[in-house]
């Protein structure tokens, strides 16, 4: 889905979908061309399903799609997203690296849904460009490939590259590619179809506010929490916290147990932990690299708090 297209009608996007990829993210990007088309009344869009080997490919929820090619059968196309899910690297071959960098060579501008842009990086492709990516991968994809500018955006449209949250961000950067194509009236018509309340531009938040995902209105809680989640590598300490919120170490205390049943520091450990959680099991980072990367000062009390709430090591959690 490039920025800018001058090309032959219908638009032909080339989707490379990699074993577990997302099925949401993948239909999301799809169906408003589709409506598009039918609302037009001709064609303006066209896609083609790649895998690497021209086999069917099973999403992660389990469900299975033909494809249209295989790799070595496609020689250029003017966009090609790639769509992948849980673990994306490991199917990075040698011959699909090598056939992306014939494909980009070409003018082909490469885009990730998801975490598609994980292998795009591990590739070599995105040097000097910004992406965007699901915000539960975005603190792995920084650790991984920290020269590489990120942005929390619902969707980044570029004249080389493209990248989007995945899920329904990929429906609303469809939307934006109608609008750019077509018109704002026909991206609107789309958007009615799909029963989307709004066309969300790049700028809207992926996760709902704080405040929302807490329930509360306490702006002292929403505060702390939210200094919380942007200092998990380096943790600040509560007092500390306390202080930014505008409120004692005392009262802190008493507004998390009151509003979250749960006092300041369990909470805060819990936010550590989780993020360690997800970059076992969906990253190959080493284990020290992980616990460093959350807070951690040492392996062993990396493992000990690891193991309190999971109920197995670090180790462990990344074979299960």
């Amino acid at each position: 889905m490039r920025l800018n297209y001058s090309g032959p009608t219908p638009e032909l996007i080339g989707f490379l979908l990699l074993p577990r990829f997302s099925m949401m993210a993948f239909f999301s990007a799809v169906e408003p061309l589709r409506i598009a088309n039918r609302i037009s009344g001709r064609p303006l869009f066209e896609w083609m399903l790649i895998t690497e080997d021209g086999s069917p490919v099973t999403a992660s929820n389990g469900m299975t799609l033909l494809a249209d090619q295989s790799i070595e059968a496609v020689h250029y196309l003017p966009s090609l997203a790639l769509c992948s899910g849980f673990d994306p690297e490991r199917y990075l071959s040698r011959s699909l690296m090598r056939w992306l960098h014939r494909m980009s060579a070409a003018g082909c501008v490469l885009g990730g849904l998801d975490t598609g842009c994980f292998l795009l990086a591990e590739a070599g492709l995105l040097n000097g460009e910004r992406v965007t990516l699901h915000w539960e991968s975005l603190p792995s994809f920084k650790e991984r490939f920290p020269a590489i500018a990120t942005s929390n955006e619902l969707f980044e449209l570029g004249a080389r590259r493209f990248s989007c949250a995945g899920g329904a961000a990929a429906m609303d950067m469809a939307l934006d590619v109608i609008a750019r194509r077509h018109g704002q009236r026909l991206a609107i018509d789309v958007s009615e179809q799909l029963v989307h309340e709004r066309m969300r531009t790049r700028h809207d938040q992926q996760r709902m506010t704080l405040a929302r995902r807490l329930d509360t209105h306490n702006a002292r809680l929403v505060e702390a929490v939210d200094l919380m989640e942007r200092h998990l590598e380096t943790p600040l300490a509560l007092a500390d916290i306390a202080r930014r919120s505008g409120v004692s170490l005392r009262q802190l205390q008493r507004i998390f147990e009151h509003e979250l049943g749960r006092s300041p520091r369990d909470w805060y450990l819990d936010l550590r932990l989780q993020r360690a959680h997800y970059l076992l099991t969906e990253t190959d980072l080493d284990v020290l690299v992980v616990g460093l990367a959350c807070g951690f000062a040492s392996s062993s009390s990396f493992s000990r708090a690891f193991r309190q709430r999971y109920r197995c090591s670090p180790r462990q959690a990344r074979s299960i």
